[in-house]
């Protein structure tokens, strides 16, 4: 049981330290906007966010 958590524990701190790569290894970055609003992708395909709608 012991050894499941400690590679379940290890599993979860790898997948951290993967994700926040770039902001530990690159002073001053960040996470780019997860609006949809702010995506030209998503503009382009008239995918609007429903926060922007009136």
């Amino acid at each position: 049981m012991l050894k499941l958590a400690l590679l379940t524990l290890g599993i979860v701190a790898l997948s951290v330290l993967f994700l926040c790569i770039k902001m530990l290894l690159k002073p001053g970055s960040k996470f780019g906007s997860e609006h949809i609003g702010e995506s030209k992708a998503m503009r382009d395909k008239g995918i609007h966010c429903v926060h922007n709608m009136k």
